[in-house]
């Protein structure tokens, strides 16, 4: 199936807009907790059309993941507290804090464990991280370490691919390009097992 493609021409288009530096701060906000499409997508464009400035649209596309992930970590601890009396109603409450209790005592058993899936949430560039800070959010994983991973992973991915840019500049986004399919579901299959393997490790 053919998913990150199509967005990725999307992204392309508005990385040509007069204002794409906002569009890029904007993609790079939402990104984090519920729009499908990665920040990169612009980020490589913009960098290539003005390699002087790679490392600026880089700072901000990560400025504003970090300001986006604590949105979506606000949102998964709020919107579930909002939710108990709708859960309870359909008698749901108990079995949900049941398990949200078991993950924060994987949580606070498995620290290492934790923070691998966090960092690896914020290196791979598609929907899953949106989970991830939701999910952070309702366990009540600790801020520090948690905006901790987000940075590292985050800073890595747009640091990383601005200096890709700068040395090997228009082969480097059409690797990106011609890969973009291959690299997300990738991701989503590492992460995914990631994750199963931190649910066991007791």
């Amino acid at each position: 199936m053919r998913l990150f493609g199509p967005l990725y021409e999307r992204a392309l288009r508005w990385s040509k807009h007069p204002h794409a530096e906002r569009y890029l701060a904007g993609l790079s906000f939402v990104e984090a907790f519920i729009f499908p499409i990665p920040p990169e997508v612009m980020l490589a464009p913009m960098a290539l059309a003005k390699p002087e400035r790679a490392f600026r649209f880089a700072s901000v596309s990560l400025l504003f993941s970090l300001l986006g992930s604590l949105v979506g970590y606000a949102l998964g601890h709020y919107a579930f507290q909002a939710l108990h009396p709708v859960l309870d109603a359909l008698h749901l409450l108990a079995p949900i804090e049941h398990g949200v209790d078991s993950l924060r005592s994987q949580m606070n058993q498995h620290w290492l464990g934790l923070l691998l899936v966090l960092l690896l949430a914020a290196l791979q560039p598609v929907v899953p991280m949106k989970f991830i800070t939701w999910a952070s959010g309702i366990v009540g994983v600790p801020l520090i370490p948690f905006m901790l991973c987000m940075a590292l992973g985050r800073g890595k991915r747009v640091y990383l691919l601005a200096m890709l840019i700068r040395l090997f500049g228009k082969r480097a986004e059409d690797m990106l390009h011609r890969h973009i399919e291959r690299i997300g579901w990738a991701a989503l299959v590492i992460l995914a097992a990631l994750v199963v393997w931190w649910l066991l490790a007791r």
